[in-house]
């Protein structure tokens, strides 16, 4: 996750560089279920409103959570499908919570009635996640129901009013596009913690016509609006956050622009990207599925590591065996083309390896989605 907030901090108030510092282990996402009452056209899970056999039980969760906290995982984020149509999630989260882990809540909102909201809150999570694909016309159209953008905003709204910290999560098409800015009005006016912005993890095109690529030009478009979404907010003090996911050249397109509006602070800025370090998937951020099958993030569902069933998640998470998590671990990566002789390889860390693996074959080819020109990434 790239935290734009957090970088426009520190160009209006630069901090001390100090060490990097990596998390005591990784943070999971955990898709506990895969029913869903939604089939939304993007669904990496490939979700629907069935049961699905071979699931983890509530026995076998609370067993596999024992031997996260163990093993030093900060943070659970409860996913699906749509997690809510558990009906030991209020179970699950209760006991994440007692068990110290930062506890969040992934959900597409439509369930969110009053008295599901009540008893969300009893749980006291930290973090409640609901997405939106743009506004009414295109998140129904996306989510295949009408009615469930209603629905989700109202599910926020009570969420809010509780006191919960809540957020919106936008997953950028080319069909979705033009809602972004009344997407991100609509996030300040209802008083929303935070937005999420995911790319779509596509296949890519490769590097042709890098600079004419339609995909290429939107993505740069919506980045510079949360850029300066972002800004507006923290001259105006507005304490939202914003932050990005599943394209780790967000940090060097944001350099890019600092160095256009703040020369200044360039420096200071990079050496925190560096900081960061980019890509951390199969290294800091792990993905359980709904079988219980290991991941190295919830995008490598294609890829096993193991299954909970059958080993502790540690002794899965720290096996090298597996090329794919051995690469992953590898520091630096070891990868290929354009993003071998990136000047900012520091920055992004190689970005995401499921594009290149899922277009060439070779997890460790160029990401075919980096929307940097060849004169952006030049040593």
């Amino acid at each position: 996750m790239f935290r734009i907030s957090q970088f426009m901090q520190e160009i209006a108030q630069p901090s001390p560089l100090g060490p990097k510092r990596n998390p005591p282990g990784p943070v999971v996402i955990w898709n506990l279920v895969r029913r869903c009452n939604l089939t939304c056209k993007h669904c990496y899970s490939i979700s629907a409103d069935k049961d699905f056999p071979g699931e983890l039980n509530t026995e076998q969760i609370f067993r596999v959570m024992d031997d996260l906290k163990g093993f030093r995982v900060p943070c659970l984020i409860l996913s699906g499908g749509e997690p809510l149509l558990r009906p030991d999630i209020f179970d699950i989260g209760r006991r994440a919570k007692g068990m110290g882990f930062y506890t969040a809540l992934s959900s597409n909102g439509t369930l969110m009635d009053e008295a599901m909201v009540e008893k969300i809150a009893a749980v006291d999570f930290d973090y409640v996640g609901v997405s939106l694909d743009g506004l009414r016309a295109v998140h129904d159209k996306f989510r295949r129901l009408e009615g469930a953008f209603d629905a989700s905003l109202a599910g926020i709204r009570r969420c809010r009013d509780k006191g919960m910290k809540v957020g919106v999560r936008f997953t950028l098409t080319q069909d979705n596009f033009a809602d972004l800015p009344g997407l991100l009005k609509l996030v300040e006016e209802e008083g929303i913690d935070r937005f999420y912005f995911s790319h779509l993890n596509y296949a890519g095109r490769g590097n042709k016509n890098r600079k004419d690529d339609a995909h290429h030009r939107m993505t740069r478009e919506a980045m510079d609006l949360l850029f300066e979404t972002c800004w507006d907010h923290q001259q105006r003090g507005l304490h939202k956050e914003f932050t990005t996911g599943n394209n780790d050249a967000d940090g060097v397109y944001l350099l890019h622009w600092v160095e256009r509006k703040f020369p200044e602070r360039a420096a200071h800025i990079r050496a925190k990207l560096a900081l960061w370090g980019g890509n951390s998937s199969g290294v800091n951020v792990a993905n359980i599925d709904n079988l219980g099958n290991v991941h190295p993030d919830t995008m490598w569902w294609h890829h096993n590591l193991g299954n909970v069933k059958e080993r502790p998640f540690s002794a899965i998470w720290a096996d090298t065996s597996d090329p794919l998590m051995a690469g992953l671990k590898t520091f630096p990566r070891q990868v290929k083309g354009r993003c071998a002789t990136c000047a900012h390889f520091d920055i992004c860390g190689g970005n995401t390896r499921v594009r290149a693996q899922q277009t060439t074959g070779d997890a460790w080819a160029e990401d075919p989605g980096c929307y940097l020109t060849d004169e952006e990434i030049a040593p």
